[in-house]
């Protein structure tokens, strides 16, 4: 048998991208990492626009990779619970971790944070060469045998794995090579955060308000008591309005949009919007090839499941592929690959078409619908047993997780 250059060659360098490295270089993989941008020192003392709430299962995939100390001891931001409420009515519910007796409903934390602390442990394994870095650089096309997948870079280098990983993000170059449909809902909605001072403290709870025409906005929780992110996810001509505001005039309507609840808003960072749309792959894998993330699913960041979904992936896809290795199968095999397809593409449409339902409740304005929609929050409010079984699903408590994100090992 042919003897590739890697074992996993993985396009992306991101979040994703980054941990599915750690996972397989753990257990001993040659793997090649490329990245599109150039290499670059990471700031993560300076607060970032881009942040994650993780759930307690991303949690665990980090501490069961080695990461997560790094990441504390730079900035993670626990959130112990989380208020929903209409503005329409007096619908509203109350998580609180206490309930299901956990320390915290699960963490906000930077991009940049998650990035210096996956980089800090990726470097461990540049220095024993199992880890090789093609920055700048990127996929142009591959082919496929019974033995390897060739990849061809821009800068003309041919790499021989045998298998191709995809983590490049929504608009997946490589999706595209491998002529992989996927389905696309664009939800004709921006996306725009900023990190701002309230003059009340969080209390490291993180609130979202319901705003019907007007969208959904979520304050969370950053490390200092008076400092939180916020994600206003609205239609894009209010977006774009918004964006257009002066300072003062962003403030005080932002103070008003979140109902004062928090006190005065006050901004200590740029705004920043990005479009917010719905892709799902037909397929997930073919025969040398495997999406994850965003290259294989995007979803509407109300609950912000996003990276989530994209870390448990990389868990699932990391253990079918260990498992397969020490099975002495190979890695690449179509067959091997399905398991993974299997383990996860179900999943993932499920929490679409969840996530989509709330965005359409949510979004009506007929006069029965909100009364329902109000009655309905109620309900679950004073329903224990309902609030206990969401916070375990949406924390990552329940479900077939693989082995990184269930047990600490």
């Amino acid at each position: 048998m042919q003897t590739p250059d890697y074992e996993v060659l993985i396009a992306g360098s991101g979040v994703v991208g980054s941990t599915l490295a750690c996972a397989l270089l753990s257990a001993g993989l040659r793997v090649g990492l490329i990245e599109t941008r150039p290499a670059e020192i990471i700031h993560p003392k300076i607060l970032d626009l881009r942040v994650f709430a993780l759930t307690r299962a991303s949690e665990r995939i980090f501490r069961n990779l080695g990461v997560w100390d790094d990441m504390e001891e730079i900035r993670v931001s626990p959130f112990r619970a989380m208020e929903v409420w209409d503005n329409t009515g007096q619908g509203q519910i109350f998580f609180d971790s206490k309930s299901i007796t956990e320390p915290t409903l699960g963490y906000i934390v930077e991009q940049n944070v998650i990035l210096a602390a996956l980089n800090q442990r990726l470097a461990t394994f540049a220095a024993t060469e199992d880890l090789v870095r093609f920055q700048p650089d990127a996929v142009t096309g591959f082919s496929v045998d019974d033995q390897v997948i060739t990849v061809k870079l821009v800068t003309g280098m041919r790499l021989t794995a045998r298998l191709l990983v995809a983590a490049e993000g929504a608009n997946s170059p490589i999706r595209t090579l491998a002529g992989i449909p996927y389905h696309l809902f664009d939800y004709a909605q921006q996306g725009l955060v900023a990190n701002v001072h309230t003059t009340k403290p969080h209390d490291c709870v993180a609130r979202q308000r319901f705003l019907e025409k007007q969208g959904i906005l979520a304050f969370l929780p950053l490390k200092e008591p008076h400092q939180t992110s916020i994600v206003w996810s609205c239609p894009t001509p209010q977006a774009q309005a918004l964006m257009n505001l002066t300072l003062t005039q962003f403030q005080q309507t932002l103070t008003e949009a979140f109902d004062h609840r928090l006190g005065q808003v006050e901004m200590y960072s740029e705004r920043a919007m990005f479009p917010l749309a719905r892709r799902h792959a037909e397929r997930y894998v073919q025969a040398r090839l495997a999406l994850v993330g965003d290259a294989a699913h995007t979803i509407h960041p109300l609950a912000g499941q996003g990276v989530n979904l994209g870390l448990l992936d990389v868990a699932c896809l990391a253990e079918v592929l260990l498992t397969a290795r020490q099975a002495q199968r190979d890695v690449g095999d179509y067959a091997v690959l399905r398991r993974y397809e299997r383990w996860r593409r179900s999943d993932n449409a499920l929490v679409q078409s969840a996530m989509d339902g709330f965005k359409i409740v949510f979004a009506q304005t007929a006069s029965p619908v909100r009364w329902l929609r109000n009655v309905g929050l109620n309900l679950t409010h004073h329903s224990p047993f309902i609030k206990n079984l969401i916070m375990q699903q949406a924390m990552g408590l329940k479900g077939d997780l693989p082995e990184l994100a269930r047990y600490m090992v």
